[in-house]
């Protein structure tokens, strides 16, 4: 196994486990996660050695790679696995206490919490027990944000949230606006929950309902033009808002009769279920490539073994609650995803900017999308399909499924790192760069070639990359739109407009330097 020397910074830093005289090496990481992860064999009266084998092969060959949680916690004492947890924030101050309460459970384990406010009332309305003044979403908003602030200083690594709220509230301009100050909510990643009524009139510049969840009832109109040039001013002005198309997550939410998606997680490519939570995977797609060609015999096999690495993490877990156990296993999500997509295309001589880029991305993730789907049939018919089948949209159609979705693609943020491959469907960011994102580690990347990096890609490519995949992809697709710093508030729009025609999940932009403080950083002088 060769480690990079930016993979030897990362897992010492957040993954390694601590023994006398230093750390456990990154082979005794990965054997101890499949250890682990395969003792859930046992259950199905199966034999987990195999599959031990077969989970240390693929991990430390570098071609799959489970979410964070798995990584730092299997065969420890919290062994939490799961990365995206959303709950739900209901109109009472016990309800809202008891979602903090479960949030700082879930982040000193090392997950992320995602949360709609769209059901609390807006500020400013009648408290009926006290007779008080409602203080609306964004001052609760504040107290969430003060938890997990507690929970970082604490001594556990830092903790992420994404804050949501429809559209159609009353207090969405207040919502809007609450990143304006980048001091505000510093916890917290936020995105407007924008649905198809509220689009069609920002086409027609038309206005829309504002409808009130305590009173059950419309009051009153906006103009949806007005609504979405602020939005997008805001997101110009710092990269928040977000924006996600409820709507359409609904739309192929496969158990709807179940519930319906209110939230995501922090990075908002994994929609959820209040009480849900998901356990993810990167597929390294730079392994696959053979004499300028991509091996999809070998693609199909590595798949097979992350459906079922990923469905025996949610045996394997120790759940923060027993309601979001119980809603975990009820439906058995998994979220299968890549990561190295600019470094294949690189590769294979394929511009990032380019029709042969859409048609290969869509033709890998319908790859990916139809194998995990077929092992996770054959799971379902060893396993038994995921208790809430019946009730799913896969019970008109299959006899079996284990797992009510099987793929997402995740930004990947630091597992890229230890596989040293590009993050996520992103482009290179620059040729030389550094993160800033482990403590006060900065991290270099120094990359030679001739291909064109994200502020040299036009943002509509960026968005029709983001398409391709989601075109094939179950859950949602993260990406960032990476605006050059004289980037305009009507590029952000056509952004938006765009993801929503071509049938993106949401999506999100970032302008360059438009924050005090970020991740990613060009470098002209690089060690």
């Amino acid at each position: 196994m060769i480690l990079s020397k930016n993979a030897e910074i990362v897992l010492k830093e957040r993954y390694l486990k601590k023994i006398k005289g230093g750390y456990e090496s990154a082979e005794a990481m990965f054997k101890r996660i499949a250890k682990n992860i395969s003792k859930a064999d046992k259950k199905y009266n199966q034999n987990p050695k195999e599959s031990e084998r077969e989970f240390y092969r693929v991990m430390s060959n570098f071609e799959f790679l489970p979410n964070s949680p798995t990584i730092r916690n299997a065969g420890r004492e919290l062994q939490q696995l799961a990365a995206c947890f959303v709950l739900p924030v209901e109109d009472s101050i016990e309800d809202i206490f008891q979602s903090v309460k479960d949030l700082a459970l879930i982040q000193k384990t090392g997950g992320g919490t995602g949360f709609s406010f769209s059901r609390l009332r807006p500020e400013g309305s009648m408290v009926g027990e006290t007779g008080g003044i409602a203080s609306g979403p964004v001052s609760f908003m504040k107290v969430f944000d003060a938890a997990t602030a507690a929970i970082k200083e604490g001594g556990t690594r830092r903790g992420a949230n994404m804050g949501i709220l429809r559209v159609d509230h009353p207090d969405i301009v207040n919502f809007i606006t609450a990143k304006k100050n980048t001091n505000e909510l510093i916890n917290f990643n936020i995105s407007i929950a924008l649905t198809d009524k509220f689009m069609n009139a920002v086409i027609k510049n038309d206005r829309y309902d504002i409808y009130d969840p305590h009173l059950k009832k419309n009051i009153g109109k906006l103009n949806a033009r007005k609504i979405f040039d602020l939005l997008c001013e805001m997101a110009w002005l710092n990269g928040e808002p977000g924006v996600i198309f409820i709507d359409r997550i609904n739309k192929f939410n496969p158990t709807h009769d179940i519930g319906k998606i209110e939230s995501t997680n922090p990075c908002a490519e994994q929609p959820l279920l209040p009480y849900e939570s998901c356990v993810l995977g990167s597929i390294n797609l730079t392994r696959f490539v053979d004499n300028k060609k991509i091996n999809y015999n070998k693609l199909k096999n590595v798949v097979r073994i992350a459906v079922h690495f990923l469905d025996n993490v949610i045996d394997m877990n120790k759940y923060p609650t027993q309601k979001i156990e119980k809603m975990t296993k009820s439906n058995r999500k998994i979220g299968l995803g890549v990561m190295g997509w600019a470094d294949l295309l690189i590769e294979l001589g394929i511009p990032y900017d380019s029709d042969d880029a859409i048609s290969l991305a869509e033709s890998i993730s319908k790859i990916i999308t139809d194998e995990a789907r077929k092992n996770s049939i054959e799971l379902g018919k060893k396993r038994g399909s995921f208790p809430n089948f019946k009730n799913s949209v896969y019970s008109h159609k299959y006899k079996h499924m284990r797992n009510a979705t099987v793929t997402t693609i995740a930004p990947t943020g630091t597992l890229n790192l230890i596989a040293d491959c590009s993050s996520g469907i992103e482009p290179i960011f620059s040729r030389k760069f550094y993160h800033d994102i482990i403590g006060h580690t900065r991290i270099y990347e120094i990359r030679k070639g001739n291909f064109k990096t994200a502020h040299e890609i036009s943002p509509y490519w960026h968005v029709k990359i983001q398409a391709a995949f989601q075109k094939y992809t179950d859950n949602a697709v993260s990406k960032t739109v990476n605006l050059k710093r004289s980037a305009k508030v009507s590029d952000v729009k056509k952004i938006f407009l765009l993801a929503y025609k071509l049938g993106s999940k949401g999506i999100a932009v970032y302008r360059e330097k438009s924050r005090d403080a970020q991740v990613l950083n060009v470098c002209k002088v690089c060690k």
